[in-house]
Formats: structure tokens, C-alpha cells, sequence
């Protein structure tokens, strides 16, 4: 809120009111992050409290009670507090020269010493359990802290992009009425990239039906500009009023094709992949591989695949989409499972390649004359909770193919060779079927083990050319 106050750039009333609902957010995250912290060790009210318990269960009804909590109890105090220190330090096995000095001390040595290891034990799973849930309430505010930067930041975009142009919107009411179309409103937008996204509500002329393709055309002749539906668009427009978006055509294409072979030869491969169309003109391809082989790791690649794809989908940056399930994952869960991730998001407009890894093996771009290789040290999802994500982009150009594989193809080849055999399996590739060209490149790697794969192995195959 500050920032508009200053600046005085963000009027929009819809702009103010959702930076109060990124504020909100913000302060719940810093509220969390001020709560109790994170604890390595007891406080001395915790020991003095431990203390209390094993004397009110063990001295009691004992002789030597008034003497030992009374005049001698820094020196009885001193004895517990030596036990947990030894027993923190190397476990409940304490050493002869310890527990001699217990039984010359204390006449019920062997029940002062259980009781002691009980009440420690007891003690370490509650600051286990809280140090959880601390690690949790951290998660959750950094999830909150993104999520409203986010916001603010697609805000922002938003408002920054949509404009007025009265010119263009009559000369749109007058060709969508020649088409047969009448026009009751329009919204248009100019996305980061420069390019048109113009928003349209309308409908047919009684006793008509309209091809959203026309439409699109029809614009892109007011607009002097390639214009096509969203993807995703209805294919017909009726006599019912309807929103319609019209995007501008996008420069480049992509096809993509896949082979893979389970460990074993198994029919289940624990290797998953997602190919979609994304917003402003991207598409997104993202290969995983879960912990171990089979049916289970199948199934935590597969869940990391379709957050990643919604996330994506929704409109959230891919380094904070795999943020942001880094973290739940993490915090979800008391084991350790972990996924790998390898992104590439292609701009069709630009004719660029996002790459984003977390734990994934190496990318190769084969293009003309060479092959490119893109690696990266980052974990994957699910062991810590913040993730050191390194993005690369990459210019292409038409006719290059990015080929994205599992660990389990490179391990199958020789440790030192793989990626420059790879590099050559790619090179001698003359082919330019992207899915034939994934099972020439899986093909050579099995003919060069000549033994059964002892992981799964998948290997995808991406082309872009120029529209």
C-alpha cells in the first residue's frame, strides 16, 4: 500500500484492494515467523522442571528425601543433570564410572536412573513435535509471502496492460456486425511480451452461428496483426451473448514425441511427464522421476507432475510453482520422499527456452552443427524446505530439438562418457520426427549396454520451427 501512496502509479480501486489482500497476507507471514522458534537444546526452567518429576516419582516415600532435596539438592540436581548430558551425548548406555557415583549417591539408584531416561525421552519428542511444527508454520509463511508477492506482482501486469482504444473498438463493432456479430463490449490488453489479447462480448445475428476462427480473423484485419482464439476458446459463437479472447499468433511451433522402458522391463515406469499449452504463448514440458522404481515412485512422480501443471497453468512463475510444492511437500511430511523435476518452457513468441532443474539429469539442445548440454547441482523436491533454483534460457532456432532424459539413461552408460556419448548418439541423430528421434536415442543407449535397465529410463524429444 505504501507503494501506491508514494508513487501514486496504481489507481485502479481493483489494484488498491488487492494489494490489502497481499498486506494481509504479508503480515499473517511475519506473524508466524514471530512466534516461537525453532529449539536445539533445553532451557534451564526445562530441566528444572524434568528434575521436579523424577523427584516427586522416586523420592517420595524415601528415608533420605529431607537430605537430598534439602541441603544436598544442588548436589542431587548436579546428578540428574550430569545423566542427561551423558545420555544426550552418547545415549542411554552411560559409563561405569557414572553409575557408580548413582549408587553411592542415591539408595534407589536404578529407579532414579529409569525414571530420569523416561522423563528426557518424553521430553525430546515434545521439542521434536514443536520443532515441527515450527518448521511448518515457517513453511506455511514463506507459502503466504510468495503467494501475495504474487499477486501484487499479476496485479500490477494486469493493470499495466490493459488499455483504451475507442478507434479500434468501433472499427471492431463495425466488421463484427458485417461478419454477422454483434459486439456489446470489448477489453483490450497487451501482454509482456507486446502482444495483442483482446477480449470480446458477443454474439450471432438471429439465425446465425459464428466460427470463433472468424472472429479472430475478423480482428486481426482491424488490428493489423495475426490473431487466433485462446487457447482453449469455444469453437462456435451462438446467439447468446459469450466472451471470446483473441490472442496473436505465435512465430514458432513445437512437437514432441516420447520413449521410455521401465526397470526391468517393467510395464510401470516410475518416470513422469506433462506436455501443455500454456498462457501468453508458452509451452511448458516437465519430466520427473520419482524415489526408487515402480508403482510407488509412479505414483509421487505423478503427483508432482499435475501440481506442477496446475500451478503452471494458473499462471505462476515455474521457479515459484516448484517453490511452492518444494515447501508442502516438505512440511507434509514426516519421511523423506523425493522427486526430481525438469522443466522447459518455451516461449512461441520469442523462440526462447526457460530451463529449470531440481535434481534432474543433464538437457541437451541438438542443434545444427552441435549439441548443447544444460546441468544443474540443485536438489530435488522434497528434501529441503528452500530450494537454490538456478534458471537458464536459451535462444533456439527453428529446427533445434531439446532432448530431456531420467537419470536412469545416462547412469546405463559409462561414468565419465555419458554425456559426451550422449552428445554423440544426438549429433549422428538425422532425424527430424521428434518422437522417432526419442526412440533412436533410447534404441542406442540400450545397444550400447546390451544388459537389462536397472532403473526406468525415459527420454523426450522437443522440436521448434518458425510459423
Amino acid at each position: 500500500m505504501a507503494e501506491i501512496k508514494e508513487k501514486k502509479t496504481f489507481i485502479n480501486p481493483y489494484v488498491v484492494q488487492m494489494d490489502k489482500f497481499a498486506d494481509s497476507l504479508m503480515h499473517l507471514s511475519k506473524t508466524f515467523l514471530t512466534l516461537e522458534e525453532y529449539k536445539g537444546t533445553f532451557s534451564k526452567e526445562e530441566i528444572e522442571e524434568m528434575f521436579l518429576k523424577v523427584t516427586d516419582k522416586v523420592c517420595d516415600n524415601c528415608e533420605k528425601k529431607a537430605w537430598c532435596l534439602g541441603e544436598n539438592r544442588v548436589h542431587t540436581y548436579q546428578l540428574l543433570y550430569e545423566i542427561l548430558c551423558t545420555v544426550e551425548e552418547f545415549g542411554a548406555e552411560l559409563n561405569v564410572e557414572l553409575k557408580r557415583g548413582l549408587q553411592k549417591r542415591c539408595i534407589k539408584a536404578p529407579r532414579f536412573l529409569r525414571e530420569t531416561l523416561e522423563t528426557f525421552e518424553n521430553a525430546k519428542k515434545i521439542m521434536m513435535w514443536n520443532n515441527k511444527m515450527v518448521q511448518n508454520r515457517e513453511g506455511y509463511a514463506e507459502q503466504l509471502d510468495r503467494f501475495a508477492k504474487m499477486i501484487q506482482h499479476t496485479t500490477r501486469e494486469l493493470d499495466a496492460g490493459i488499455f483504451e482504444d475507442e478507434h479500434l473498438e468501433k472499427r471492431l463493432k463495425t466488421q463484427l456486425k458485417k461478419g454477422g456479430a454483434r459486439m456489446l463490449s470489448s477489453v483490450f490488453y497487451m501482454t509482456s511480451q507486446g502482444k495483442y489479447e483482446i477480449h470480446l462480448t458477443v454474439k450471432s445475428m438471429k439465425g446465425r452461428v459464428i466460427a470463433t476462427k472468424e472472429l479472430a480473423s475478423l480482428v486481426g484485419a482491424c488490428t493489423g496483426r495475426t490473431m487466433t482464439p485462446q487457447m482453449g476458446e469455444r469453437p462456435l459463437v451462438g446467439e447468446e451473448y459469450c466472451t471470446v479472447a483473441c490472442v496473436e499468433s505465435a512465430r514458432y511451433h513445437t512437437l514432441q514425441g516420447v520413449a521410455k522402458i521401465g526397470r526391468g522391463c517393467e510395464k510401470i515406469s516410475g518416470d513422469t511427464f506433462l506436455m501443455t499449452d500454456l498462457p501468453e504463448g508458452k509451452k511448458g514440458i516437465a519430466l520427473s522421476d520419482g524415489m526408487g522404481s515402480g508403482e510407488e515412485a509412479f505414483r509421487e512422480s505423478k503427483m508432482v507432475v499435475e501440481m506442477l501443471e496446475e500451478l503452471l497453468e494458473a499462471g505462476f512463475p515455474v521457479t515459484m510453482a516448484i517453490q511452492l510444492m518444494n515447501t508442502a511437500l516438505v512440511i507434509a511430511r514426516e519421511e523423506v520422499r523425493f522427486s526430481t523435476i525438469d522443466a522447459s518452457l518455451f516461449d512461441l513468441y520469442k523462440g526462447t527456452c526457460e530451463f529449470v532443474k531440481a535434481g534432474a539429469s543433464t538437457t541437451f539442445i541438438k542443434r545444427k552443427d552441435s549439441v548443447e548440454t544444460i546441468n544443474s547441482a540443485t536438489l530435488p523436491v522434497g528434501v529441503i524446505r528452500e530450494l537454490d533454483l538456478e534458471p537458464v534460457e536459451r535462444k533456439l532456432e527453428s529446427g533445434d530439438f531439446v532432448i530431456m532424459v531420467t537419470d536412469g539413461v545416462l547412469d546405463a552408460l559409462p561414468v565419465g562418457e555419458q554425456e559426451s556419448l550422449m552428445s554423440t548418439f544426438i549429433q549422428d541423430a538425422d532425424i527430424v520426427n521428434p518422437k522417432e528421434l526419442a526412440h533412436h536415442i533410447l534404441e542406442q543407449v540400450l545397444e550400447y549396454t546390451q544388459e537389462v535397465p536397472v532403473d526406468d529410463m525415459t527420454v523426450l524429444a522437443i522440436g521448434i520451427w518458425e510459423l
